[in-house]
């Protein structure tokens, strides 16, 4: 299914969906793809018009379970839905959402109107979710765009963290249809400052402390699957885009299951990374993305920090070496709180998940940089292993973040 929307057939199922005008080029851009159940894809396309005109759009297709609403192209053998951004079918506010007009009066709605606005889309993964900027003469709000049925309690949560004095974006409200009205938070990612190599960084500390200011009603409901539990679908998500390394894969993901345990309930962010912490010279000024978050266990986030650290060291080869210096500070810090060996098991189970991403973002090269990511994931087990068989901590190199876990540096 994954190669019917990124291969030579997919330029044939995008030209007929532009029909009558004239598709010029495309490019897969997105690919997610959920083994037994489907594909969808998203795409960057250059078209023609009949009256002359050459335009850039966006485009979808997916495979497996077609929404309702979308056309259907069928050879016979299999059956694809296509559609052209904004008109995604499961995100019915995205179309208002993206048209100037729309967004400047539902924000005089707001109490934020007073003018043209400026769009941008900032995120679009097709049937799931988008954010949109919107910048008017009374300044910055996003615009983020859900399925209907998640929206209500978005913005509650948002409120309730607000209310519990945690830096999350306020919510001024939201549309039936799926659409989050969002305050903009002031700073900068910690992402944007590591790759600007600027100096004044978060103490380790500053996340536990985070996480210890979300409200205990967060943890009311249904608990999150561990990075761990969800390592098999990872792994069948690589070995799906990458046949020769499932066998690799599935085998990492058991030796990950195998040995994570399960762990107190507590309030988690659930998807906690460095792209979702506004920081301010030294210190936390907000947290974002805030869709994931409810009850599931502490040594996740932590996890999550360190693995999305160790990646992201690999993808900016000149800031690296400060990026691993801050993950050793990092890991220094969560493995005082939690069992040394069972966060490293975590952490290689979040790179796993990261594994996926070179083929969803069909990143040049992606065969190669999966096999790295694997690479790596293996790194953090063997330095897990090393934890659980010597009482020491270990001092032999590796790679990312201290060497996949080997070293540490403390913090003052």
């Amino acid at each position: 299914m994954t190669r019917l929307l990124t291969g030579p057939d997919a330029g044939d199922l995008l030209g007929v969906a532009v029909r009558p005008a004239r598709l010029l080029s495309w490019r897969a851009r997105q690919v997610d793809n959920q083994p037994g159940k489907g594909c969808t894809a998203a795409y960057e396309v250059r078209v023609r018009w009949p009256d002359g005109r050459d335009t850039h759009e966006r485009m979808a297709a997916c495979t497996g379970a077609i929404p309702a609403g979308v056309p259907v192209l069928d050879d016979g053998t299999e059956q694809v839905g296509v559609w052209r951004f904004p008109y995604d079918p499961e995100l019915p506010a995205l179309a208002a959402a993206a048209d100037e007009h729309a967004v400047a009066e539902l924000l005089d709605g707001f109490g934020f109107g007073g003018g043209p606005v400026r769009l941008t889309v900032r995120a679009y993964r097709p049937r799931r979710r988008a954010v949109i900027e919107a910048v008017g003469e009374r300044g910055r709000l996003f615009l983020k765009v859900v399925r209907p049925g998640r929206v209500r309690r978005l913005h509650e949560r948002h409120r309730m963290l607000v209310a519990a004095g945690v830096p999350a974006p306020p919510s001024l409200g939201h549309t039936p249809d799926g659409l989050l009205v969002l305050q903009a938070l002031p700073g900068r990612t910690l992402r944007q400052v590591l790759r600007a190599g600027d100096p004044g960084l978060p103490s380790g500390q500053s996340i536990p402390d985070l996480l210890d200011r979300l409200p205990a009603e967060l943890a009311v409901g249904r608990r999150r699957r561990t990075w761990a539990e969800k390592a098999p679908h990872y792994a069948a998500v690589v070995g799906g885009a990458l046949p020769e390394v499932a066998e690799r894969a599935a085998g990492l993901a058991g030796a990950i299951a195998a040995a994570s345990g399960r762990g107190e309930v507590a309030p988690v962010h659930g998807d906690l990374y460095e792209a979702q912490l506004l920081v301010a010279g030294d210190r936390i000024a907000g947290l974002l993305d805030i869709d994931t978050a409810g009850p599931g266990e502490r040594l996740d986030d932590l996890a999550c920090v360190l693995g999305h650290l160790s990646v992201l060291a690999e993808l900016y080869r000149p800031q690296a070496t400060a990026i691993n210096r801050l993950g050793a500070r990092y890991l220094g810090v969560f493995e005082r709180a939690v069992d040394p060996a069972a966060l490293r098991y975590r952490v290689a189970a979040v790179v796993l998940s990261l594994a996926t991403g070179p083929h969803r973002v069909q990143e040049p090269g992606w065969p190669a940089a999966t096999r790295r990511r694997l690479d790596l994931a293996e790194r953090w087990v063997a330095s897990a292993r090393t934890m659980n068989d010597s009482s020491s901590r270990g001092h032999a190199p590796l790679t990312g973040v201290a060497e996949a876990g080997s070293h540490t540096e403390k913090e003052d």
